[in-house]
């Protein structure tokens, strides 16, 4: 038994490239990426390799997304595009989850919501170890906030391009303007935009603090990116190869459902320091938001996810207060 194990023992070489769509080495996401390759060329003792690229070394979110699907990147941190399937749009609907503990339930290991994204992604070639999750996300601007329909009247945010987050902002009472994540501090310095939307606060306070005053956390969206390979460069992998990644990357995700929730509370602190107002709606206007959103957004998501599909998010959705 001893000899055939060892005969079948992996002596494959392999070299990865790892996309980050935003986020440099320092940040956290960086910091995760590079522990995902670390673990993977210790537990392969070298012999796989992984190069990360960060937040624009590599291209847009929509080129990155584009390369992988195409094999010429093999791994990837990403907020994905729905642009191969409608029904990636299940990561963005909005007020799906309404805390910390329904998220993590949604999204954890064996998570309802998990085990529905895995089969989408395998329908487009990718491999989905799971997702990064962040914390929930919000809308930060300059000048003025909102935290109701009518507050929101003439206020222009923006938003990734992806659906249904700019529908979602339109229904928040915001004026959104799809803008890819590397052009959005000349965006919102120059007036095009009044502020960004839909991000958890680290990215509005790190990237953007002398542009923005205020963070308002509408909690709309669960921030969290997935942790993808091109399916062929997986399947080309033996089966401990596989399960060297497959275990990487599972030890990332846990470290970042532990980490994400004081990460976060950690950026809030430190923008409010800096002076970034940060505010919270009170439970009547957070109800009025998921009322709106949820009358005129979910139906939209129907239209492109199926009926099926969307009456199983509505069993699994969180009930608001």
């Amino acid at each position: 038994m001893t000899a055939s194990l060892n005969v079948s023992a992996s002596t494959d070489n392999h070299k990865f490239n790892l996309a980050l769509e935003s986020g440099d080495r320092d940040s956290a996401s960086g910091k995760s990426m590079q522990m995902w390759a670390d673990l993977i060329k210790e537990k392969s003792d070298g012999r796989m390799k992984v190069n990360i690229f960060y937040q624009g070394e590599l291209g847009g979110q929509q080129e990155l997304f584009d390369q992988l699907v195409k094999g010429n990147i093999h791994m990837m941190l990403t907020w994905p595009q729905t642009s191969y399937d409608e029904r990636l749009g299940v990561n963005y609907i909005p007020y799906l989850t309404l805390g910390w503990e329904d998220a993590l339930a949604a999204y954890g290991e064996n998570g309802w919501l998990k085990n529905i994204l895995g089969p989408v992604y395998a329908d487009i070639g990718l491999k989905y170890f799971g997702p990064y999750p962040e914390g929930f996300g919000g809308i930060a601007t300059k000048g003025r906030y909102a935290t109701s329909f009518e507050d929101a009247q003439g206020m222009k945010v923006r938003s990734q391009p992806v659906f249904p987050l700019p529908q979602t902002m339109q229904a928040m009472g915001f004026q959104a303007v799809p803008i890819d994540w590397a052009e959005v501090y000349t965006s919102i310095q120059t007036g095009v935009v009044d502020g960004d939307s839909s991000n958890v606060i680290y990215w509005d306070y790190e990237y953007f603090r002398d542009q923005l005053d205020y963070f308002v956390h509408s909690k709309h969206n669960f921030s969290s990116y997935a942790m993808l390979m091109n399916n062929e460069a997986w399947e080309e992998l033996d089966a401990e190869d596989q399960n060297i990644i497959a275990s990487a990357a599972q030890a990332v995700i846990d470290k970042q459902f532990v980490d994400a929730k004081t990460e976060d509370a950690k950026w809030i602190k430190a923008a409010q320091d800096a002076g970034m107002e940060y505010i919270v709606p009170t439970t009547e206007q957070m109800a009025a938001w998921v009322k709106r959103v949820r009358a005129e957004v979910w139906p939209m998501a129907e239209e492109s996810l199926g009926k099926e599909l969307m009456d199983e998010l509505r069993a699994n959705a969180s009930v608001p207060q």
